[in-house]
């Protein structure tokens, strides 16, 4: 696929409904089309992340993911099905990515991520959608994000409860100040064991379903230009309640 290639009459059909919408285009379309995304998992937050984000035509989507598919995955993580179990989560998600929509390509990284080999992966992508379950790797990716001046869309999930913002601490906001990093919204992970794992407190399936598509909407709001993206705000979701509130925070110091 030639990503700098006008749109061929099928992608003109398949993208009617983005075209149309005067905030996207044509051009905003055609931007997608060049547009170089890694997402990080393809789990539970990362599952609706690919599936959204090959729908709406970006152009290369890399995956990083070193696990295989369980049956108790498959409660939340829809790209997979019974008989992905057993197999990489990389492979199965490369399948389900070319029955959406066979114009994107597909990069897979079967590794672990860590500060030592963050930044040579990040650098190669223009936006990163973290779906990553453990703050090692949360606080390897926030950092390099950060270094190679790379937009970051973080989300995390738990029981019935979801977060997500997006991280451009290489910018100013309006105000002329830095603006946050994850460090400033999380200076420091929290003690070893605090916080269970859903294998330990569970977590409802549709939950990572909502919050993972707002990953992928906020990405598509970055790399078309459109709206306010979730920088220096963190949206909080209370599935139980059906309640969204906002919080806003800054740089520290």
């Amino acid at each position: 696929m030639d990503a700098a290639a006008p749109l061929s009459p099928e992608e003109l059909e398949r993208y009617a409904r983005h075209i149309v919408l005067p905030e996207i285009g044509g051009a905003g379309q055609q931007r997608l089309k060049r547009a170089r995304v890694l997402v990080i998992g393809a789990g539970g937050l990362g599952a609706p992340m690919l599936q959204y984000l090959a729908a709406a035509g970006v152009g290369t989507l890399g995956i990083v993911d070193d696990d295989t598919v369980s049956l108790s995955n498959l409660q939340r993580q829809v790209i997979h099905d019974t008989t992905s179990v057993g197999k990489p989560k990389l492979d199965s998600a490369r399948a389900a990515i070319e029955r959406i929509n066979p114009n994107v390509g597909v990069e897979l990284h079967a590794m672990h991520i860590d500060n030592g080999n963050a930044a040579a992966l990040v650098a190669q992508y223009d936006l990163v959608a973290d779906g990553s379950d453990n703050f090692e790797t949360r606080y390897a990716i926030a950092d390099a994000c950060a270094a190679e001046s790379r937009p970051l869309v973080h989300a995390t999930v738990g029981r019935f409860d979801g977060q997500i913002t997006v991280l451009k601490p290489y910018e100013t906001g309006a105000d002329g100040r830095p603006n946050p990093s994850y460090r400033d919204l999380y200076p420091e992970p929290p003690p070893a064991g605090l916080v269970p794992s859903c294998s330990e407190a569970g977590i409802l399936g549709a939950l990572t379903g909502v919050v993972g598509t707002m990953q992928a909407l906020e990405a598509i709001k970055l790399i078309t230009d459109i709206g306010e993206p979730l920088v220096g705000r963190l949206l909080l979701y209370d599935a139980l309640a059906a309640r969204f509130d906002t919080i806003r925070y800054k740089a520290r110091g």
